[in-house]
């Protein structure tokens, strides 16, 4: 009995660890479109110049 808890808690651990993982290149390609898209939609600054986006 523990050794099939065992091999249904891995099994759970690598799921929830797999979802999560995906999860976050999920939120890496959003937040690279969004910064890509800030990058080519950029203000004109005085002078003429290409201004920045961000504030930093």
């Amino acid at each position: 009995m523990v050794p099939l808890l065992l091999v249904l808690l891995l099994a759970l651990i690598l799921f929830g660890a797999g979802f999560a993982l995906k999860a976050l290149w999920w939120i890496a390609v959003i937040v690279l479109v969004v910064w890509l898209i800030g990058f080519f939609v950029r203000p004109a600054a005085s002078g003429g110049k290409r201004g920045r986006w961000y504030r930093w």
